[in-house]
């Protein structure tokens, strides 16, 4: 049976036009839906960080623009070893805190799907250090490591297990304990609340089975709730990786990247080259570089739930 048009002329689906089709289209209806999303993310991800990467092969400086000098400010990165030691404190920072907030993550969620009491008022108390603001999360914790007035060195000298107050944050290694330690307390409650909502998600006759057929709670985790979390766990290992490799706030209230580069994490020296020292070029060239690592860590996680296709019905071959 041939459509009607509003004028009364008989057309046939062959005659729509292009614009009728894309109505009916459900394909084409969900492009339309996702563009205001896409400029977004163009305008506002794309765009800034195309000119960042313009900028590292350019000579800029705060206000002058800059000529193109080829890799130039990646030759000279090469050559400083202030650059080395915050690419080894970048990967420091982020791969013992992610491990960490991983595994102290994982054990609160499991402790927080039990049946405890006052589970909703103990699950609100853990999110507490992830909805502080980071700057002041920063000052408390620049107080508490503080070499005078540390409550911490006041509490072990109490105690008598030092005799002098400690200096967290003004010895190398210190600070970088201190940092990672900060960054932990943060970061827990994220993966925390985000593997807990993936636990919520297993069914309970899983577990039922399971302890029918005589398995223990390690058997369980490891063949039950461990396989089922993976995508999640992918997932949200991915953000606290991206998360903690770009920290800035943190580090730069705490330490600025002291004592002598000890904390000098990527993101601050960045900062510190571009913005204080006026050296664009240089410091979009810092900025670049850590991009490599931060696609490497996004690969993993896709690869990661590329092997777990079985889950969802689907053949890994």
């Amino acid at each position: 049976m041939a459509d009607v048009t509003l004028n009364g002329t008989p057309t046939t689906p062959r005659a729509r036009s292009a614009w009728q089709r894309l109505k009916v289209n459900r394909n084409w209806l969900g492009l339309w839906f996702m563009l205001p999303a896409m400029a977004f993310l163009v305008l506002f991800l794309a765009y800034p960080l195309g000119l960042g990467v313009w900028i590292s092969f350019t000579d800029a400086r705060i206000g002058r623009g800059g000529a193109f000098v080829g890799l130039e400010n990646y030759e000279w990165l090469w050559d400083d070893s202030v650059f080395w030691l915050s690419v080894f404190n970048t990967l420091l920072y982020t791969t013992v805190a992610s491990a960490i907030k991983f595994a102290v993550g994982l054990y609160l969620a499991l402790l927080l799907n039990e049946n405890l009491p006052f589970k909703a008022i103990l699950r609100a108390v853990v999110l507490i250090p992830f909805i502080v603001p980071t700057v002041l999360s920063a000052i408390a914790f620049w107080w508490l490591f503080d070499s005078q007035f540390s409550i911490l060195s006041w509490s072990l000298r109490k105690l008598g297990l030092i005799s002098t107050n400690i200096d967290f944050l003004g010895d190398v290694w210190n600070a970088r304990w201190s940092v990672i330690f900060a960054n932990i307390w943060r970061g827990v409650p994220f993966v925390a609340v985000t593997l807990l909502a993936g636990l919520q998600t297993v069914s309970p006759s899983l577990y039922e089975a399971a302890t029918i057929d005589g398995a223990n709670r390690w058997q369980i985790f490891r063949y039950i709730t461990y396989p089922l979390l993976t995508p999640i766990i992918a997932v949200v290992m991915t953000f606290s990786v991206l998360f903690t490799f770009t920290d800035f706030q943190l580090i730069w209230v705490l330490t600025r990247g002291g004592p002598v580069n000890a904390t000098q994490l990527m993101a601050t020296l960045s900062y510190q080259r571009a913005i204080l020292g006026g050296h664009l070029g240089e410091g979009a060239a810092i900025s670049t570089a850590m991009i490599p690592f931060l696609l490497a860590a996004i690969l993993i996680s896709w690869f990661g739930l590329q092997r777990r296709k079985w889950q969802h019905g689907e053949n890994n071959d």
